[in-house]
């Protein structure tokens, strides 16, 4: 894709998953990666895969719900490449949507922690890459958000408030810094088939989700990667302040 040679991106939870497909695509695309996350062994592990086929990637661990933690890591971007042009933040814990209920049950604590992780950490990430990006003349950032934003779940509401409020955050950032040359998008994935997924869900649980959808196939890293890396490229330079679901058309929006 146009425009991504030999630009600098961080990746806000790149160890497992889509992240990780995600850092090594914009590798292969000529992308400098900076792969942040707390699980570091699995960070170096993709940093190590991209470095072996002659990319060019660092491993940092930090802690998206902690202040200092983001901001070291975008320090360690420019510390080793001299500034960033990209961010997808996309760090996430899924565990808590394991006893994610309703709004009368919910446990405040898990509510909270989920806020903390998957929003405010999402306004860290932002608040610490932007002074970066605007050295750079601008840049882009994409946030991972989910159809769970809009679709009107009985149960996991902790989520579906932080999926909504990243969703919010991302049209504030593009409209905020649109004119300053910053794009501001997230991607709603449908079912991606992680490793972790695969483990948790049975041939019978994936059928039924392939049923559910418009497509021939549920999803892949590899997917949501490509949409990342279209983002960011020249050839999506002209897209700002959107949602775009990547599900295999599970979900139909105007």
């Amino acid at each position: 894709m146009r425009g991504l040679k030999d630009k600098v991106a961080v990746i806000a939870g790149g160890a497992t998953g889509i992240g990780a497909a995600t850092a090594v695509r914009l590798a292969e695309e000529g992308v400098a990666v900076v792969i942040g996350d707390i699980n570091l062994e699995g960070a170096v592990a993709v940093a190590g895969r991209i470095t072996k086929t002659g990319g060019q990637a660092a491993a940092v661990r930090f802690d998206v719900s902690d202040d200092s933690s983001v901001r070291e890591l975008i320090a360690a971007a420019v510390q080793a490449y001299g500034g960033i042009d990209f961010i997808h933040v996309n760090a996430a814990d899924l565990s808590l949507c394991l006893t994610d209920t309703d709004a009368v049950d919910v446990a405040l604590d898990l509510f909270d922690r989920t806020i903390a992780v998957n929003l405010r950490g999402h306004l860290l990430c932002t608040r610490h890459a932007i002074p970066e990006l605007l050295k750079r003349g601008g840049g882009a950032i994409v946030y991972t958000s989910s159809g769970a934003a809009y679709v009107g779940e009985p149960e996991r509401v902790s989520y579906a408030v932080s999926k909504s409020g990243i969703n919010a955050l991302m049209r504030h950032v593009a409209s905020r810094w649109g004119k300053d040359g910053i794009r501001s998008n997230a991607i709603a994935p449908g079912l991606v088939l992680t490793d972790g997924s695969r483990a948790s869900m049975d041939a019978e649980a994936q059928e039924r989700m392939l049923a559910l959808g418009r497509s021939t196939r549920l999803g892949t890293p590899d997917d949501i990667a490509s949409m990342v890396a279209l983002l960011f490229s020249d050839d999506g330079e002209w897209v700002n302040g959107q949602v775009i679901s990547v599900d295999g058309g599970i979900t139909m929006r105007g």
